[in-house]
């Protein structure tokens, strides 16, 4: 699964590398957790892309009470057009999350040790999303979104059995696109990265607390210091 992810990057090189405009300049995020705001990239109803806030945790529209419902942070990527919280999403309410980096555990409860999993070209990426809308019957709104995950690759193995799914740039049109409004052509997009395209570090346990934030989060564990 992916539980906790990273936004550090200049509002500019996030615009700039996934070509969208929206959202007020952001600052460093090192420790986004479920229900936080997020950032993600969609269709405006133009269909250009737009970069909006919404809350991390998927709430599905026939959901009646939002504070009665266990929020839903992934979705399987070999189920997701089986399960009624993501079949409508994943054909017509698909969106990339960009990150610089996600976090993963390992260790016994008490003594996790949290790994910070970046790109080797150390640019910011996409992880592939769904986002909901969900209108209240007092008329209250609230705009959610998952992480779709797959099998890990081999990198990831030792690490977790789970990735979030990680798309390329040149499919980012083709996931986004869902005026198709069927998911029968992106199956192939969710796949786990090939290997050796990532990092991996173990870091600062002080990220165990999902409200820590700041820089000495990512710094390496002290056990992997020289």
């Amino acid at each position: 699964m992916c539980s906790r992810y990273s936004l550090t990057s200049p509002p500019q090189a996030v615009r700039k590398m996934f070509q969208c405009e929206g959202a007020e300049d952001f600052p460093p995020r090192y420790n986004i957790a479920p229900t936080d705001p997020a950032l993600i990239v969609r269709h405006s109803l133009r269909h250009a892309r737009e970069l909006v806030l919404v809350r991390w945790g998927l709430i599905p529209p026939w959901v009646k009470d939002p504070r009665e419902f266990a929020t839903l942070i992934n979705a399987r990527s070999e189920t997701v057009a089986e399960k009624p919280s993501f079949r409508g999403a994943i054909r017509h309410r698909r969106c990339i999350v960009p990150t610089d980096g996600f976090y993963e555990w390992t260790g016994r409860p008490g003594a996790k040790q949290p790994h910070l999993i970046r790109l080797k070209r150390g640019t910011p990426f996409a992880l592939a999303g769904l986002w909901e809308h969900w209108l209240g019957a007092d008329g209250s709104e609230l705009e959610t979104m998952a992480i779709l995950t797959t099998a890990a690759n081999h990198d990831m193995a030792a690490i977790h059995d789970r990735m979030p799914v990680i798309l390329n740039p040149p499919d980012y049109d083709r996931w986004l696109d869902c005026r198709p409004g069927t998911a029968d052509h992106i199956g192939d997009l969710l796949k786990p990265l090939p290997d050796g395209e990532i990092t991996t570090l173990a870091v600062n346990p002080k990220l165990n607390n999902p409200r820590a934030e700041g820089p000495e989060l990512v710094e390496p564990a002290p056990s992997t210091l020289p």
